[in-house]
């Protein structure tokens, strides 16, 4: 499966002859390119391919919300590289996989950590905490936001990833996805759901048992490591090309309380989070458009969090429990985003 990359994807279709192949953009281009044997289907058909084995979910924002819900109906673990999913549509995705039995493998550092935390004992909880870095803004000044580039805000001090994410990781709503993600994914109560600064991201996540006992997942910076826990689960796989960490080289490791009020659009997530409905998929829907506009240079920084948060107060919530329901509410959350930025 591929995004828009058509050329990449014939080109791997040449080399290692798959059956089928899908990508999210117009499905009749690049098909002349493609191998005899080899059919273009939607994301939904080779997510629930019955010689698929297991599906990593990668797609940016809410496009990969029905490859997921097919993959799980059709009993495939989900290894989920995306959280937009969950945080949008938590209540039907846990839903789906628990009818089925099937596993959802976190591939995201955070979410990993904690999973990798519980493994064993998930029954005597006190609280989980996430570790954020502060992102590339923790020590400037909040009145200097209004004119950051988003080449300034792409720069990531301890992560290289992809540009939604890093614009998210700047404002801090990836962090407020986070907390929605745990919650749905690990069944935690909000009030168990803690967030600390932590500008070395060598600690991902921390779990404090009932014996004030506490686990921590410990290692570089480094996205292999966390997706190949997830792909050779249960097994832990030796990876010689994966940095060692040395506690010598990496020296103190230090921690703040976050300061919310530096970060808007943290605490707009999680009281979309809180108040469930259909607010979350009003909120990943409004900042998927926010991200876009502020990379195109239509929106500044700081109008990020005032988005998404106009959205959200013009939304009257349904039930989250159905699918049509919820893309329908991503339409709107979407053409009022636009709205907004006219």
């Amino acid at each position: 499966a591929a995004g828009y990359n058509l050329e990449m994807l014939a080109q791997e279709a040449a080399e290692f002859f798959p059956k089928v192949v899908s990508c999210q953009g117009p499905e009749d281009v690049s098909i002349s390119k493609l191998p005899a044997q080899c059919r273009m289907v939607s994301q939904e058909e080779v997510a629930s391919h019955p010689e698929v084995d297991m599906v990593v979910a990668a797609s940016v924002g809410k496009a990969g919300l029905r490859p997921i819900m097919a993959a799980l109906e059709a009993g495939k673990p989900v290894v989920l590289a995306n959280k937009e999913p969950v945080v949008m549509a938590g209540e039907i995705v846990m839903a789906q996989a628990r009818r089925n039995g099937t596993d959802i493998l976190p591939v995201d550092s955070e979410p990993s950590a904690i999973w990798q935390c519980l493994r064993g004992e998930d029954k005597e909880v006190s609280r989980v905490i996430i570790t954020a870095s502060g992102g590339p803004f923790r020590k400037r000044s909040p009145k200097d936001l209004s004119t950051v580039t988003p080449n300034e805000a792409l720069r990531h001090p301890t992560w290289s990833m992809g540009r939604k994410i890093s614009i998210d990781s700047a404002t801090l709503m990836n962090k407020g996805f986070e907390v929605i993600e745990a919650h749905w994914l690990f069944d935690l109560p909000w009030e168990k759901i803690d967030v600390v600064v932590h500008p070395q991201s060598i600690i991902h996540a921390m779990v404090e048992f009932a014996d004030g006992s506490v686990k921590a997942q410990l290692s570089p910076p480094d996205m292999r490591l966390p997706i190949q826990y997830a792909l050779f689960y249960p097994q832990r796989v030796k990876n010689s090309a994966l940095p060692s960490f040395s506690p010598v080289e990496t020296g103190a490791l230090t921690f703040e309380e976050l300061d919310v009020s530096r970060y808007p659009c943290f605490q707009i997530a999680l009281e979309a989070g809180r108040k469930g409905l259909t607010y979350p998929a009003v909120l990943s829907a409004a900042d998927e458009v926010a991200v876009e506009l502020f990379l195109a240079g239509a929106i500044a920084f700081t109008d990020i969090p005032n988005l998404v948060e106009w959205v959200l107060s013009k939304h009257e919530p349904t039930s989250a429990s159905d699918l049509e329901g919820i893309l329908e509410v991503d339409d709107w959350a979407r053409k009022m985003a636009y709205t907004w930025a006219k």
